[in-house]
């Protein structure tokens, strides 16, 4: 399989899911401006609407949309019942409603906040995504999302979540959520995505990440994250 990526962006999300559940699989880097891929693709080939993630099968199949990817990696071996039960299984709806809520009330708006076009509304977007922020704060029934077990929907929260020293909302305020990070960054799985995306911790706490190249160009500085 192949997994079309921006390092740090929602891609990682799946990207993590494959070293946890031990899937092989191959990832290309797609340009942000030119779409063109690392292997020399056309990428709008791939995904017409020019975004990661994009997943390719074997068989040349395409899947798009990282929930769905997500809910796909899992169901395709035995493994991954830990992280996405079977369908009846009423653990698998609470999963999918959290993946749900994370798209809707959380990665997209906070896509937004990295878009000069919409300065206009950003502190309106802040103040909705904090409201969002503070309900999940209170809704953490272990140690992840739905308890003790890491699941499919703990890894898109992390990702959506490291994004927050860039879009102006400081996450310590919600203590739950902060611990979160903390105990996700720290799992041997995540961080060796995390090396493998040459994503660097810069924060005191070292549970956020970002490219050396984005650290460089906004001041910050930071180690190389290590398994």
């Amino acid at each position: 399989m192949k997994l079309y990526m921006h390092a740090a962006a929602c891609s990682l999300s799946p990207h993590i899911i494959c070293r946890e559940l031990g899937l092989d699989i191959e990832l290309v880097q797609v340009n942000r401006e030119t779409h063109r891929t690392s292997d020399g693709q056309d990428f709008l080939a791939i995904n017409g609407n020019g975004y990661v993630p994009a997943l390719v099968l074997d068989d040349g199949k395409v899947l798009t949309e990282g929930p769905a990817i997500a809910q796909f990696l899992a169901d395709s071996t035995p493994d991954g019942a830990a992280m996405l039960p079977p369908a009846g299984d009423f653990r698998r709806n609470e999963i999918q409603s959290y993946l749900n809520f994370i798209t809707a009330e959380l990665h997209k708006p906070m896509v937004l906040l990295f878009n000069p076009l919409y300065s206009s509304v950003h502190e309106e977007i802040r103040r909705l995504i904090s409201k969002r922020l503070a309900w999940l704060n209170g809704r953490l029934a272990g140690p992840y999302l739905t308890g003790d077990a890491f699941t499919v929907a703990d890894a898109y929260l992390f990702v959506c979540l490291n994004w927050s020293p860039w879009t102006g909302i400081d996450l310590k305020q919600w203590p739950t959520l902060h611990g979160f990070m903390a105990r996700v960054a720290a799992r041997p799985k995540v961080r060796q995505a995390l090396q493998i995306e040459e994503l660097e911790a810069f924060d005191a706490d070292g549970v956020y990440f970002a490219p050396h190249a984005y650290l460089a160009s906004a001041g910050r500085s930071g180690s190389p994250v290590r398994p």
